[in-house]
């Protein structure tokens, strides 16, 4: 997956729960609706973890990428409900 295809890239590779989901949160907060972020994480808890985030939050999970145990998540912000 392309990092051009994404406005914000979020790079957890390397840190394990919760580091990738609190962080993915906090990136979320601060963009605006409309917006893709691209997090790029290697914990394979964030399969589980990250979809529960966009769950609470209300944000969309356009697509997830796994290769050679990286996992690409690209999520599009949305608006407040």
């Amino acid at each position: 997956m392309a990092e051009a295809d994404a406005d914000v890239t979020l790079d957890v590779l390397g840190f394990h729960c919760p580091v990738p989901v609190h962080e993915t949160k906090r990136a979320l907060a601060t963009m605006e609706p409309g917006k893709i972020i691209l997090v790029m994480a290697d914990d394979p808890e964030t399969k589980i973890d990250i979809p529960a985030l966009l769950n609470r939050s209300g944000d969309t999970l356009l697509g997830v990428e796994e290769e050679a145990g990286e996992y690409h998540y690209r999520i599009r912000k949305e608006a407040p409900q």
